[in-house]
């Protein structure tokens, strides 16, 4: 006998199983989401973890799984039908040697949540990248090798992972099979790690011990472990509060504008990511650095204008004033702005193999503005082993120091425990466009507060119409011995004979003086072009025409000089003299001192000269003579 009811799961009709896939659909679409990083030392399993939990949640294709089990056989994995690593270790070179070396993400979802992980490499030399993951990550999972215990790289990833502000925090003991499950060990390793969390302020973490490659304590609890009473790591994943991680909707209202909305003449909005609080039509704002205040007209999205945003949401926001607000400025609420200021003391995580260069300028990006920064020498590197301040004068690669930095205008901030999207920032070298360290706000440098710009009745364009001409700043750069000083001297003399006021600084001369604390390390060398663009600087603010013969080979510190002054008024001359040339004339010795090894970091020899890309003007000395580089100077200075 047929039975058509359609209580019986197997004869629904169309539209009961229309019902179906749309409560399938709503239940997936509202389940929350959790981001989350697997980090340790070398060889701990995370790969493997990761392929574990996407296999048993069953998130893997069959033509996959084929593929997978293949790629198991061909790699050799002693007996083991799946090498559940290299689902993840998708890179060739990574396959190779075992290891992870870039940040894998990976997609699964479970009836409870879904999920976004982030599979971070163990090698020290790979440490920036487990950064890159850890930046957005809600949860960490720090994974030990029972065997070997706690090691440097899992102090140094567990450092970082409470600089970051990740509060929840597991701690998984993998590979337990390989040391028949004791519970001896797993308490040996819980009691090691929760004196070191503890002394770098890790209060709270759970300790799970599991087998990665054997599936004990992933998604159910194992009969292995009878003397472990918690939860198995997958549905403590479900289950955790994520809340920790998140900025507080209670908080006052912060948005960084990442964009300026202007889609014709009728509307102009300000659209960006909230940061914190929330944000209703008719609140006063202030716009940050300006201080300009408003209210909000309406809070405009995709899908219609809203009534209140709260944070974590991309909304654009009108005003009820036309003021002037750009990319990168902050609109907060106006009762409770955000600190502005130039100088702040930072954690610095150093992530490039060029160590950082105390005085060179970077671009800092917070937010969605950039800036230019300078990182001074840190006040200590820190040591993660022993949390020891070491004394140093730069960092290297995976280094940890706290430094001041100063940017060269004021931008709004947020220290970092109290914000991360206003705390946290990049440096980028500006040569190479390469990300070189990430960085955290502790607090603005009092004296950022303290020193204020003294308007004077007398300004530069003042001093100028008395002198009757434009201030300039004449930068003669190229290798010892190019000719520098002497065309510097002629040019003086030529502008001297044409009633031009002028001021001539030349770099032996100033480092009788003014920069006679200096050496000639990269560092140093840095500092004496800083100073000197400093004086350049005032000097062209008093309307005179500065010429400087300085071999200043680094591109930075020019575009660092460039940047003190007004559009056109720095004229990059490069005096183009080959080295082999420039050491026959030799005039000083100092390439014959500098080949024997009497001489270190001489500009030629054994430290870098840094071609200009796009001088304002080039000059041949094998083919001009002074007088001549000097005609082509003064005519491109006085068309």
């Amino acid at each position: 006998m047929t039975n058509n009811s359609t209580t019986d799961p197997i004869y629904k009709t169309d539209a009961l199983i229309s019902e179906d896939i749309d409560a399938y659909l709503e239940t997936h679409q509202n389940k929350t989401m959790l981001r989350f990083i697997t980090c340790g030392s070398v060889d701990d399993g995370k790969s493997t973890l990761i392929g574990r939990l996407l296999y048993d949640s069953k998130m893997i294709f069959e033509d996959q799984l084929a593929t997978l089990e293949a790629d198991s056989r061909r790699v050799g994995t002693q007996g083991q039908e799946i090498d559940f690593a290299l689902l993840v270790d998708g890179l060739a070179a990574e396959r190779e040697q075992g290891i992870t070396i870039d940040v894998a993400y990976r997609f699964f979802s479970t009836e409870k949540r879904k999920f976004i992980v982030a599979d971070t490499p163990g090698h020290e030399q790979y440490t920036r990248n487990m950064v890159t993951g850890a930046s957005t990550a809600d949860l960490a999972v720090i994974l030990i090798d029972a065997r070997k215990g706690v090691l440097t790289q899992t102090r140094r990833h567990s450092y970082l992972v409470h600089l970051l502000g990740i509060k929840n925090i597991v701690l998984a003991v993998n590979k337990m099979d390989l040391v028949d499950y004791s519970q001896e060990v797993f308490d040996q390793i819980v009691s090691d790690y929760t004196g070191f969390a503890h002394s770098i302020g890790i209060s709270e973490f759970i300790a799970i011990p599991i087998s990665g490659y054997k599936g004990d304590n992933i998604t159910t609890t194992s009969d292995n472990t009878p003397w472990y009473g918690g939860a198995a790591l997958l549905p403590h994943l479900e289950t955790v509060d994520i809340a920790l991680t998140k900025e507080p909707q209670n908080a006052a209202f912060r948005m960084p504008v990442q964009w300026v909305n202007r889609p014709n003449l009728d509307f102009r909005g300000f659209s960006g990511l909230i940061a914190s609080g929330l944000a209703q039509p008719g609140d006063p704002v202030r716009v940050l650095p300006s201080g300009k205040t408003s209210k909000i007209a309406k809070i405009v999205t995709f899908d219609g204008d809203r009534a209140i945003a709260v944070a974590g949401e991309a909304v654009t926001l009108t005003l009820e004033d036309e003021i002037d607000c750009s990319r990168g400025q902050v609109i907060v609420a106006a009762q409770a702005p955000l600190e502005v200021a130039d100088q702040f003391e930072s954690t610095v995580i150093w992530m490039d193999e060029h160590e950082m260069v105390p005085g060179r300028a970077y671009w800092l990006k917070i937010g969605a503005q950039t800036v230019s920064a300078t990182v001074q020498a840190p006040k200590y590197e820190i040591n993660v082993n022993t949390l020891e301040h070491l004394a140093t004068k730069t960092l290297d690669l995976n280094a940890i120091g706290v430094a001041n930095i100063t940017t060269d205008r004021e931008i709004p901030f947020s220290s970092y425990e109290e914000n991360h999207d206003l705390g946290g920032f990049i440096l980028i070298d500006k040569i190479t466009n390469q990300t070189v360290a990430a960085g955290m706000i502790h607090f603005a440098l009092r004296r950022a507060h303290n020193i204020h710009w003294q308007a004077l009745d007398i300004d530069r364009e003042s001093h100028a119409a008395m002198k009757n001409q434009k201030p300039a700043v004449i930068w003669l750069t190229g290798l010892s011995g190019s000719g520098k000083s002497t065309i510097a001297n002629v040019v003086e003399k030529k502008l001297a004979r044409m009633n031009r006021h002028t001021f001539l600084l030349d770099g032996d001369n100033v480092r009788h003086g003014l920069n006679k604390d200096l050496g000639f390390t990269e560092a140093d060398r840095i500092e004496n072009i800083r100073r000197v663009g400093e004086v350049a600087k005032l000097m062209t603010d008093s309307g005179l025409i500065v010429i400087t013969a300085f071999i200043s080979p680094f591109r930075s510190e020019r575009d660092m000089v460039r940047g003190m002054m007004q559009p056109g008024e720095f004229l990059e001359v490069f005096v183009d003299t080959p080295l082999e040339v420039a050491e026959a004339r030799d005039v000083k010795g100092l390439y014959a001192k500098a080949r024997s090894g009497q001489l270190k970091n001489f500009t030629g020899i054994d430290s870098p000269y840094e071609v200009p890309d796009a001088p304002e003007l080039r000059i041949d000395t094998t083919d001009l003579t002074p007088e001549q580089a000097a005609d082509a100077i003064i005519a491109r200075l006085i068309p």
